[in-house]
């Protein structure tokens, strides 16, 4: 089962957490993403039942192996999109408009702004041509 927007985010914030946190609590994420503790509870068993977390009521919340995978990839590909943002000097919030982008952009397009970024970080002549391109026309 492909994960929900709504879920996908539960379980980039857990894999945020983790990084930084022995344990992960129930408080952090409902803290983090703004939402009633028992919406993150019934996330949380969603999660579970899908392999990603081990969690049970009360209780720690802890990464699988597929959760820590799943979770690196989604992290890596927010970090992709802002710089993305970034390098086409677009005048948003980037991680507002990077989380409103990544859950509708298919791996394809992802796959495609990677390499367009590799490209552009691998060849900063054409960088500076595109920002003197935006400095005289925008």
């Amino acid at each position: 089962m492909m994960l929900t927007p709504s879920l996908e985010d539960y379980l980039e914030e857990i894999y945020r957490f983790s990084l930084s946190l022995d344990i992960v609590r129930v408080t952090d994420i409902s803290n983090k993403l703004k939402v009633a503790l028992p919406s993150v509870t019934k996330a949380l068993y969603k999660l579970r039942d899908e392999g990603y977390i081990k969690y049970e009521r009360y209780g720690e919340i802890k990464l699988t192996d597929r959760g820590k995978e799943f979770g690196d990839y989604l992290v890596t590909r927010n970090q992709l999109l802002q710089e993305f943002l970034a390098l086409i000097c677009s005048k948003c919030n980037f991680a507002d408009e990077a989380e409103a982008m990544e859950h509708y952009l298919s791996t394809a397009t992802i796959d495609a702004i990677k390499t367009l970024v590799d490209f552009i970080k691998s060849n900063p002549s054409w960088q500076q041509a595109f920002n003197n391109f935006m400095d005289r026309n925008y």
